[in-house]
């Protein structure tokens, strides 16, 4: 079992950055791989990005690549997302997640944290 809790979240300028974290308790969280997703209000949940285990693998989704990055601390059994140059479009709950295995699709993760909003004015 992994509980995964999300933090970060806030109202930010478009333009600007946000940085979020997913910490993940349980004794294999380092093993997994782990993603972020979003969904927007009246949308169906979207991928954002994922990395492998030991972080030697990402995907991002096309409209976030060269803006957003993730990574890992398996030391600290923490994801983060660092997101630059914010649009009003990226406006959304994101979630992180976790799995056994390398994907980018949502059926496939296991553990899902509840969410945090994430705001981008124009």
């Amino acid at each position: 079992q992994v509980q995964l809790v999300e933090s970060g979240g806030g109202l930010v300028q478009a333009g600007g950055s946000l940085r979020l974290s997913c910490a993940a308790s349980g004794r294999t969280a380092s093993t997994y791989t782990m993603g972020w997703f979003r969904q927007a209000p009246g949308k169906e949940r979207e991928f954002v990005a994922t990395i492998r285990w030991n972080g030697g693998s990402t995907d991002y989704a096309d409209s976030v690549k060269g803006r957003f990055t993730i990574s890992r601390d398996n030391a600290k059994n923490t994801v983060y997302l660092q997101m630059n140059s914010l649009k009003p479009e990226d406006t959304a709950v994101y979630s992180c997640a976790a799995t056994s295995y390398y994907t980018t699709k949502a059926v496939g993760y296991l553990y899902w944290g509840q969410g945090t909003q994430v705001t981008v004015s124009s």
